[in-house]
């Protein structure tokens, strides 16, 4: 299959699985945030985040590896699964010996100690839930991951319906969901991919053990330096203010997720690619024209939301959370940029070089921690989202330059530097006009102008896939 036309139908079966689950933290948003106050909703956000940060920690990002080292078509899948498993086991008997330590951290009115159990719970079932995803989608099986998708949209959706509604969970509720809902999933792996063939009691190759580890162990830190730059922001948002303020800030931060959701599908079926067509003929090119599509449909995406940005809080919140409108537009400018750093860390998957992917993604974590200490306390939530921004415009600055050792992508880099300034000025416009017939004129008009920088590379995409396509059907008859 032509390499164009396999990437477009990887994320078109991509597409079907992962989109119905972000539609669904769009839609649950009215029903969560009316059950939950600001305080307890962002609480439940730090719960749910501190444990995301905790799995990489604890199970040594192996779900990176198992993804990785499935993709290799040499690769015994038996040995690959197996140190995953025996890695997440491991990694979580020593995590126990941390339970009293952590329930006896405090941030401002947030306690961990309520919340170990499910903390715990958290890491060992969704931790296992990603290794099993990683390795399934490693070993070629997409149409199982896409319906994984869909079936952990339905068991989240249920789940939150009955703990949050009848039940009146609460904060509790929200985390638990989740929760089950992972821990259905793994059983549809297992069941349906019959996961057990591929756990080995003994007999597992070492090199691949350490082959495994060696490239995982760099991805930790990677990861916790990227939640440093996601997330460290909420845990400052709550100590220099409080929880409701962080809780106005989590809502804000879900709105651009519609940029993430996009990217995520695209990027799913493009790691595949990456690897796939990594060291053959025309790889830069390659790399180039998908690049150039890639990041013109992330920033017409951003534009549109950033003009939307108020019509969309109002209907996707409470009415309690409307004031949270005021962080999107930053907060998707910052979205827009780490799309562009994830399409890069692909070239380090391809080449396996967690290190460098762990090196560049540390400048923007000191970034972020520096400028959310200077600018949280003088601008409040506001400055922890353009703290955000700025980390992630070092980043990727930091990764386009080295990435050119082992190809060379062209940027157009006017290009981006023209999208970067349209984005800008809307949020600009957004933030000083806050509302009014003039101000959506403005907005329309900005939009238009990330429209016509970006006509051209879709409509050559676009055509090269239809003259790829027509070229293969003339073969066959």
């Amino acid at each position: 299959m032509d390499k164009y036309k396999k990437l477009a139908t990887n994320t078109l079966i991509f597409a079907i699985g992962t989109f119905s689950s972000k539609v669904l933290s769009f839609l649950l948003m009215p029903f969560v945030t009316r059950m939950l106050k600001t305080g307890d909703y962002g609480s439940a956000d730090l719960i749910q985040q501190t444990a995301n940060v905790l799995i990489p920690i604890v199970f040594l990002q192996i779900n990176s590896a198992a993804l990785r080292f499935a993709l290799d078509k040499e690769s015994n899948k038996a040995d690959v699964f197996t140190v995953g498993i025996r890695t997440t086991v491991k990694g979580f008997i020593v995590f126990l010996l941390f339970a009293y330590p952590m329930s006896k951290i405090e941030i401002n009115d947030f306690k961990f100690g309520q919340y170990v159990v499910l903390i715990y719970a958290f890491v060992l079932i969704s931790g296992t839930r990603q290794l099993c995803q990683q390795f399934v989608r490693g070993c070629g099986h997409v149409k199982t991951f896409a319906i994984d998708g869909i079936i952990a949209t339905t068991t989240t959706l249920l789940f939150n319906l009955l703990f949050l509604g009848p039940l009146h969970w609460g904060i509790t509720g929200y985390v638990v969901a989740i929760i089950a809902s992972d821990a259905c999933s793994i059983i549809f792996f297992f069941v349906t991919q019959k996961l057990w063939r591929f756990v080995k009691v003994k007999g597992v190759d070492k090199k691949t053990k350490w082959d495994m580890l060696k490239y995982s162990i760099p991805l930790m830190p990677t990861i916790i330096l990227w939640w440093i730059i996601n997330v460290s922001d909420r845990f400052m948002v709550t100590y220099f203010i409080d929880s409701s303020a962080n809780g106005l800030y989590t809502a804000a931060s879900k709105i651009p997720n519609f940029v993430i959701m996009f990217s995520s599908i695209f990027i799913d079926a493009w790691q595949l690619s990456a690897v796939d067509e990594y060291d053959k003929e025309g790889t830069a090119d390659f790399f180039t024209k998908v690049f150039r599509v890639y990041s013109g449909g992330i920033f017409t995406i951003a534009s549109a939301l950033i003009l939307l940005c108020q019509l969309f809080t109002r209907i996707l919140v409470a009415k309690s959370y409307y004031d949270s409108w005021q962080f999107v537009p930053v907060l998707v400018i910052a979205t827009s940029m780490s799309c562009l750093v994830n399409f890069l860390a692909s070239v380090y998957m391809a080449e396996k070089k967690s290190v460098m992917a762990m090196v560049t993604a540390l400048s923007g974590a000191l970034t972020n921690v520096v400028l959310n200490l200077i600018l949280i306390p003088r601008m409040g939530a506001v400055g922890a989202a353009v703290a955000t921004v700025i980390s992630f415009v070092v980043v990727f600055a930091a990764r386009g330059v080295n990435t050119r050792r082992f190809i060379k992508i062209n940027f157009k880099t006017p290009i981006i530097l023209g999208e970067i300034a349209i984005l800008a000025a809307q949020c600009v416009v957004m933030l000083v006009m806050k509302s009014g017939i003039k101000m959506y004129i403005i907005e329309a008009v900005l939009l238009c102008g990330m429209f016509i920088f970006n006509l051209e590379p879709i409509k050559e995409l676009l055509g090269l896939v239809l003259d790829k396509f027509l070229k293969k059907n003339k073969k066959a008859e």
